[in-house]
């Protein structure tokens, strides 16, 4: 494996084992889904694997398993929130400069509202 299974520092490894509470949307032996505590939309929940990784960067090829798991997750997730048929927005960032602020590999699943594209600061561009 790439990573440790648990680290005792991380956030997201905490609330993975109940140590910090969440509220929990969604779980399984491999992912777990919670609501984000600072949501930018009716439906802000964040998917992460429950074993520690902490970049999308740190992937390997053995953690292709987690990866289809974390995106089969979202779609269960999307149902369970109500918006698998309105559409939802499934986001990672990975690194300083995409603000990511737990390095532990989270998906955020956002919806529930009309959005805009490009999603960050800059000039606009046609994305198709």
């Amino acid at each position: 494996m790439s990573t440790s299974f648990y680290n005792p520092e991380c956030l997201f490894c905490r609330i993975v084992r109940g140590e910090i509470p969440a509220t929990e949307v969604y779980r399984n032996e491999h992912v777990m889904a919670f609501r984000d505590i600072t949501p930018v939309a009716s439906q802000h929940v964040l998917i992460i694997p429950i074993r520690h990784i902490a970049s999308l960067s740190d992937l390997q090829s053995e953690d292709l398993d987690i990866a289809g798991h974390i995106l089969l997750a979202a779609r269960k997730v999307a149902e369970i929130t109500g918006v698998l048929d309105s559409g939802y927005r499934l986001v990672f960032n990975n690194g300083q400069d995409a603000l990511q602020s737990v390095f532990h590999i989270h998906g955020h699943l956002i919806g529930g509202c009309k959005m805009g594209w490009p999603p960050f600061p800059g000039d606009a561009i046609i994305h198709g």
